[in-house]
């Protein structure tokens, strides 16, 4: 256990752990891989307040039409494009939510309910940055992510994703605090990884910022080339076996006309070969867990 979070280093938190080393994962049916795919359906506030350490639009005086407009675009539009192919797949999807999402857009909310979606939190807003925040505060933002999500499900937050890449020292232990299973903060594997908390238990979830096509659209990358970085990555994962396969898109990037059939292209390429187990995060933690003996203790 942690006793004193505040001062805590990573490596602490993680026990090395090398790859060739390790017992093989085992999915279910003897897959090579598990495939989770991660929408991040999110609300940017459109006159946000400045958050300590950076202003949430990089465009002022505020309001920031270009930015918002583009954002709200995957709201209208692109989210609608992204789930028309999902279902073309049956894809069943783990939503990096803003948990504001699911009140303020109900025909969103309904839709994703209705396709069996898992959502994991990403915070209230995407314009609501974590760091910087004390304990009290970051426990009452999780603590009102938890209550929107048992208010629309009648469950418990499964798993947690800091809004936009924001955290604390102390998230991991409020999130195992909170009961929620996996974090998705950590950007250092292929496979999930128990962490050291506090009290309770977590388990980091790999998320991909490479395989990501905010962070694609930041570098000038187009949809044909972000695409074929997808195969790439599946092929060298495939081949590998036993490894976790992230897929992160968002409505207003992925989502737009010119390069939505570019994602569906990828996945075509990805759910023709055998072996492929498409999961969600709660599926892929649970079947890590039967598998690991490792405890995240000191």
């Amino acid at each position: 256990m942690i006793e004193d979070a505040a001062v805590v280093a990573m490596h602490e938190r993680i026990a090395y752990s090398a790859w060739p080393e390790r017992a093989p994962i085992v999915w279910p049916q003897g897959a090579r891989i598990a495939l989770w795919v991660a929408p991040n359906i999110e609300h940017y506030e459109y006159l946000p307040q400045v958050v300590r350490v950076r202003n949430p639009w990089p465009r002022v005086p505020h309001p920031d039409i270009l930015g918002y407009g583009l954002r709200d675009y995957g709201n209208r539009v692109g989210v609608w494009r992204l789930m028309d192919v999902f279902d073309r797949f049956d894809l069943r999807c783990t939503v990096s939510l803003s948990m504001a999402v699911l009140d303020m857009y109900p025909d969103i909310a309904e839709a994703m309910l209705a396709r069996r979606w898992e959502f994991m939190s990403h915070g209230l807003y995407n314009t609501r940055y974590h760091w910087g925040m004390s304990e009290d505060e970051e426990r009452a933002a999780i603590d009102e992510c938890q209550a929107i999500h048992r208010r629309h499900t009648g469950r418990d937050l499964p798993g947690w994703f800091s809004p936009a890449a924001s955290n604390t020292l102390l998230t991991p232990d409020l999130v195992a605090e909170a009961g929620i299973a996996y974090l998705c903060d950590l950007y250092h594997d292929d496979q999930p990884t128990p962490i050291r908390v506090r009290r309770g238990e977590l388990f980091s979830l790999p998320y991909s910022m490479e395989i990501n096509d905010s962070i694609a659209w930041r570098r000038g990358m187009e949809g044909a080339a972000f695409a074929q970085k997808i195969c790439d990555e599946f092929d060298t994962l495939y081949a590998e076996g036993g490894q976790v396969m992230n897929i992160a898109v968002h409505p207003f990037i992925m989502g737009q006309p010119h390069r939505i059939e570019h994602l569906a292209r990828a996945l075509e390429y990805i759910l023709g070969h055998s072996g492929v187990w498409c999961a969600t995060g709660s599926q892929i933690i649970d079947c890590y867990r039967q598998q690991t003996t490792a405890t995240p203790t000191t």
